[in-house]
């Protein structure tokens, strides 16, 4: 029998202001081991709020948010539904050009981002009318010994900069009463970017009730998740994954987000032994950094109660090494994959607890209904392969602006539904489990990054001396994948220095993580048999 759940008719913000009238004495955020309880979480909000009031912002508005997992990052994003205005999400590692399109098509008037970056923030302004902005520190909400250890060894140290920072912009609001505006379920509570099915990021529109129903559903398919429960928050709030899950679920639950800005999946032991969460959630770059580091060896992972993997596929032989190295260490939960996008916010399927199909990604969510197409829109029988599409109350508003490829992704059928094109392949078993073989599209996830070889062959192809080329992910231990540049240059091309050239044409126009790790210079690029190029053939190459 079909899962169902009852959905508030209410925003993001109310929804966690519910559940701090419930537990104001619990922590909701745990920073470098400064605790934030409820009651003081939801004062910095309505504080929060009435600074974005002061400064202008109203119902209807966009607010940039470009930041990492700190503290002031998820006051913005409840303080923004708060005014009944849309959170801007945006990766603080875009590219100056990319913030700039982001920030005009959302037609912000004001940007919150990290300080290390004041210095493209200053050009961003230049180039969008009207634009204001405030800096703040990872340091802001340290605790005193660690905020003045950070000061003293930050390898980084932010550009000097006129914009004014937080708690000028919170000083603002002093005076001010920020009142609770009621926005319907499906007004948008925030835009984050993905490159849907074309490669171009695109903006998506995730509703108030996108992200409550994403909440419930998750806290309803890990089952067992109890208030006061801990997560480790690695997953960054600019991504599906990391709003949703690591912060707006364990909001809403009553659990402790432990929020980290920067982390390696290298290091993630040391977090996991100073923080010992019953939670956590990442991409599968963390879980194989686990299996090979040695520093588990003779300690106890019996703290852990429960474990998800989304954002790119978890190879079961990786997922049974996982679970024999957790069961050695004392676990008593395993490794359990999901599926999703951000265009249903992320997750919407999970294996339940205590399965073990290696190859599949588990059961639909709550409310939540796929089904496998074949290329000409007819129905998949169970095991047949074919294109993954859902729909359930996750599923996106559309893309911010682009009715075309809205059209195209949300398509209403004949049963009078309409269903997400996922772009993905995959198939269901005669049991309801969903299986996921591929991405349609040529997204590469590099330490749970989508990153969209269109944008960078774009900018590789407008070189003069750039015949042609072609740009892949390659396996890489690490990151999960790394990005290869294929070209072919014209005849007589300094090699060396076009690669140089090259680069310093990505670092204007591409986020630093998108970057190739390699540039590998060819004749002619290999083809199938239809005259297409042969991607897997650039990938296996070296």
């Amino acid at each position: 029998m079909k899962r169902h759940l009852e959905y508030p008719e209410c925003t993001i913000y109310e929804l966690v202001e519910k559940t701090a009238e419930k537990y104001p004495g619990y922590c909701a955020i745990n920073y470098f081991g400064k605790k934030i309880s409820y009651q003081r979480f939801m004062a910095e909000i309505r504080k929060c709020a009435a600074a974005l009031k002061a400064a202008g912002v109203k119902s209807g508005d966009s607010v940039s948010v470009c930041m990492p997992n700190t503290p002031e990052a998820v006051y913005l994003f409840y303080a923004v539904s708060m005014t009944g205005a849309v959170a801007n999400m945006i990766h603080p590692m875009s590219a100056e050009n990319e913030i700039v399109r982001f920030v005009k098509l959302t037609e912000s008037r004001i940007i919150f981002a990290v300080d290390l970056i004041s210095d493209k923030i200053e050009r961003v302004m230049e180039q969008c009318e009207g634009l204001s902005a405030v800096k703040v520190s990872v340091s802001e909400s340290m605790p005193l010994h660690i905020k003045a250890g950070y000061a003293l060894t930050s390898k980084k140290k932010p550009p000097k900069s006129s914009i004014r920072d937080w708690n000028s912009f919170i000083g603002g609001g002093k005076g001010v009463t920020a009142e609770v505006h009621h926005s319907a379920p499906d007004d948008t509570a925030a835009i984050l970017y993905s490159g849907g099915t074309t490669g171009r990021p695109k903006g998506i529109m995730l509703t108030n009730l996108n992200f409550n129903a994403l909440a419930l559903q998750s806290i309803e398919a890990c089952g067992g998740l109890k208030a006061g429960m801990k997560m480790l928050s690695v997953m960054p709030v600019f991504h599906g994954f990391g709003l949703g899950v690591c912060i707006h679920t364990m909001m809403v639950l009553g659990g402790t987000a432990v929020l980290q800005p920067k982390f390696s999946a290298a290091e993630f032991h040391k977090l996991l032994f100073r923080y010992k969460p019953d939670i956590i959630a990442g991409v599968p770059a963390i879980y194989e950094a686990m299996i090979v580091n040695k520093s588990f060896d003779g300690k106890k992972l019996d703290f852990l109660r429960c474990i998800v993997s989304g954002g790119d596929s978890l190879a079961p032989s990786t997922k049974k090494k996982l679970n024999a190295m957790l069961a050695e260490h004392g676990c008593k939960v395993r490794v359990r994959e999901g599926y999703g996008l951000t265009e249903c916010v992320t997750g919407s399927c999970l294996m339940p607890d205590g399965y073990s199909d290696l190859n599949s990604v588990g059961l639909p969510y709550p409310d939540t209904f796929y089904k496998v197409m074949d290329k000409d829109g007819n129905e998949l029988p169970y095991g047949e392969e074919g294109e993954i599409i859902l729909r359930g109350p996750t599923v996106m508003k559309g893309y911010y602006k682009e009715p075309e490829e809205t059209a195209a992704t949300l398509r209403k059928h004949s049963d009078g539904y309409t269903w997400l094109h996922t772009g993905d392949i995959g198939c269901i078993g005669e049991n309801g489990y969903v299986y996921f073989r591929q991405r349609l599209k040529r997204m590469i996830v590099s330490s749970g990054y989508n990153i969209y070889p269109q944008n960078l062959e774009e900018v590789i192809s407008s070189h003069s001396e750039v015949v042609m080329c072609a740009v892949v992910g390659v396996p890489d231990k690490l990151r999960g994948e790394k990005v290869r540049a294929c070209v072919v240059h014209t005849e007589g091309a300094d090699e060396e220095k076009l690669r140089a050239e090259l680069m310093t044409m990505l670092k204007k126009e591409v986020a630093a993580y998108a970057l190739p790790r390699e540039i590998l210079f060819y004749d002619s690029l290999p083809k199938t048999l239809v005259g297409k190029i042969a991607y897997n053939e650039l990938k296996n190459a070296g």
